[in-house]
């Protein structure tokens, strides 16, 4: 017999009631009311949801209950449809995510790869600079060529080397977003087989970037001038030069890598450029800056910024640029311990690599790679040491531009 409403109302006990063709009135132990229907498809039972009874009434589960039945007539499975539609609507719920948002996910999701803080600061703000105002605001399954190409073609002639960097960012993110299922297809930002048929190659545009070096020659002059500078960034800007090491390996050190004897700090792996571990011997004039640099309570970093934690990543050039070497770069006194190592000194090519914490391509040298040649290291930082500390005050130099590393 059909159901009736006041039935459906008022029935309590628990159990499925029939109403005919497939629906059924489901009354759980707890009193709640749903509607199912059954039907068999190639030899299965299956029980189907049609809604609750608050929402849906018995004539409402009905025209549900029929729409089911003329699925089954035209051989659909209506459970599968209904996975079907719902995926679908996900899908274009999800379509509705524009780039800038979806560039946003991606860099919360995968910031902490970026070791270094300037890079990974560079992301967005490329992104911001470049790509927001374009297409930020674009579906993310709507970027296409177009959209690249719009970006891309204003600046590849003049600023290659960034114009590169927006590009391989932007193929990250809506890669990302492929995976996400928040957009479909080719992805249009790749280079090669795509891009590279369309903008010309790099090599052809960008020239090399150079640092700016000081010659060795110059250094020890330079050191006493540094020598007589106050302030945190100056002590720095010295510990960096008698360590031979980058700035965000400075700025980023802090007292707990620094050994008991205080004559060695080691490197942690996620602030080195190659990934590894890096130990670094301290020449006896390195130790002293660390000697007599104050520490601050809660503080856990050597050199001191001006606010909370450590120094920015500004800060020594700012020296450079208030002794007038504005033509000179931080990173370029690295190149200038390479030339020094190899014009006056007997030390192979390897060691003095590895005090520069370089990887080594040849595979020769790569098999010292085996030790860190530590002692060896140690005796060429001490004569670099004594090097730097031989200048006394006068009119020095000029500067020679070198290959970035």
């Amino acid at each position: 017999m059909p159901l009736t409403a006041r039935l459906v109302e008022t029935v309590k006990k628990s159990g499925r009631y029939g109403d005919g063709h497939g629906l059924y009135l489901q009354v759980t132990v707890g009193g709640v009311k749903s509607w199912l229907f059954r039907y068999e498809r190639n030899g299965r039972e299956h029980w189907m949801g049609l809604g609750p009874l608050h929402a849906v009434n018995l004539r409402e589960a009905r025209e549900r209950a029929r729409g089911v039945r003329q699925q089954l007539f035209d051989g659909l499975d209506p459970l599968e449809s209904r996975r079907q539609e719902r995926a679908k609507a996900a899908f274009e719920a999800t379509k509705a995510v524009t780039f800038k948002e979806a560039a946003t996910a991606y860099f919360d999701a995968h910031q902490s790869k970026w070791r270094n803080a300037k890079h990974r600061a560079q992301f967005l703000s490329t992104l911001n600079e470049y790509v927001f105002p374009t297409f930020g605001n674009l579906k993310v399954s709507d970027v296409d060529l177009g959209a690249v190409l719009s970006v891309l073609e204003p600046i590849w002639p003049t600023k290659t080397e960034t114009a590169s960097r927006v590009r391989g960012r932007i193929e990250a993110v809506l890669d990302w977003s492929t995976v996400r299922n928040l957009r479909a297809g080719e992805n249009p930002a790749r280079w090669k087989g795509h891009l590279q048929h369309v903008l010309p190659a790099r090599g052809r545009l960008a020239k090399p970037v150079h640092h700016a070096a000081m010659p060795y020659t110059d250094i020890p002059e330079f050191m006493a001038a540094l020598r007589k500078r106050e302030g945190v960034a100056a002590r720095a800007l010295e510990f960096t030069i008698l360590t031979a090491a980058r700035t965000g390996e400075v700025i980023g050190a802090q007292w707990e890598e620094i050994g008991s004897s205080a004559d060695v700090w080691t490197v942690p792996s996620l602030r080195m450029k190659a990934g590894r571990e890096h130990r670094v011997p301290l020449n006896e004039h390195a130790a002293k800056i660390l000697q007599n640099t104050p520490r601050e309570d809660g503080n856990p970093f050597i050199f001191i910024g001006m606010r909370s934690g450590g120094l920015s990543n500004m800060a020594m050039a700012t020296v450079l640029r208030r002794m007038g070497l504005s033509d000179v770069t931080v990173h370029g006194f690295r190149s200038a311990f390479r030339d020094w190592a190899a014009e006056t000194t007997a030390y192979p090519n390897h060691v003095v690599e590895m005090a520069l914490a370089h990887t080594v391509s040849n595979k020769v040298e790569a098999a010292y790679r085996r030790g860190d040649l530590f002692e060896k290291r140690r005796r060429l930082l001490a004569e670099w040491g004594r090097h730097c500390a031989a200048g006394k005050l006068g009119s020095h130099r000029k500067v020679l531009p070198i290959r970035s590393e």
